[in-house]
C-alpha cells in the first residue's frame, strides 16, 4: 500500500516532543513565515490572545509589528520579542486559542503545525534532524535522532496528517510556500 505522504528520511528519523520540559525551544529565535491567509487568521485571533502574551511581546503585537519585513520562502515572517516568537506565552497562545475553539491548528502557521516536518529543495517532505539537510538548530534536543527511540512517523501522526491535507489541497487558504 502506497503511503499518502512520502517522507524522505522516514526510516532513520527519530523524534519525540519533550514539551514542556524544553521550555518551548522550537519557539525560541523562531520567525515562522506566514501566508496572506494565515496572517488574516492570526489578525482575527489577536484580540483574544493579546492579554495572555508576555509584556514585551504584547507591546510588539499592540503596535501592529507582529509581522516583519523579513521574508522566508516568499512570505513575511512573524516577529520575535525577547528571543521568542511573539505568540509564545509559556506555550503557543495561538494553539491554546484554537484548541479552546475545537481546532488547535486554526490560527497557527503551517510551518509551526508541521514542525519538525519540512520540505527539501526538491519539494519532498523530510523530518528535520541533526546532520540532515544542513540542520542548523543544534540546541533542539528533539532533533537529535539519538535522543529518542521513537520513530518520527509514529510520534508525528498529527503533523503528517496536516501535511497530507496540505498536499491534497485542503488547506489552500494558507498557500504554503506558494505550492
Amino acid at each position: 500500500m502506497k503511503k499518502a505522504l512520502p517522507i524522505v528520511n522516514e526510516e532513520q528519523a527519530r523524534f519525540e516532543c519533550v514539551w514542556p520540559g524544553c521550555g518551548g525551544a522550537c519557539c525560541k529565535e523562531s520567525r515562522p513565515p506566514v501566508s496572506e491567509g494565515e496572517a488574516a487568521r492570526i489578525a482575527e485571533a489577536i484580540p483574544h490572545v493579546v492579554a495572555k502574551l508576555r509584556p514585551a511581546a504584547r507591546r510588539v503585537v499592540e503596535r501592529g509589528a507582529w509581522i516583519t519585513k523579513r521574508v522566508k520562502h516568499g512570505r513575511p515572517m512573524l516577529a520575535i520579542a525577547e528571543r521568542y516568537c511573539v505568540f509564545y506565552a509559556e506555550g503557543c497562545a495561538l494553539h491554546v486559542l484554537g484548541a479552546s475553539e475545537g481546532d488547535k491548528n486554526k490560527y497557527k502557521p503551517a510551518t509551526c503545525i508541521t514542525f519538525p516536518l519540512d520540505r527539501d529543495d526538491h519539494d519532498r517532505w523530510f523530518v528535520r534532524q541533526h546532520g540532515v539537510a544542513n540542520e542548523e538548530w543544534t540546541e533542539l534536543a528533539c532533533l537529535d535522532p539519538a535522543a529518542s527511540s521513537t520513530r518520527a512517523v509514529d510520534s508525528l501522526r498529527d503533523e503528517i496528517g496536516f501535511a497530507e491535507r496540505v498536499d491534497a489541497g485542503l488547506e489552500t487558504w494558507r498557500r504554503p510556500n506558494g505550492r
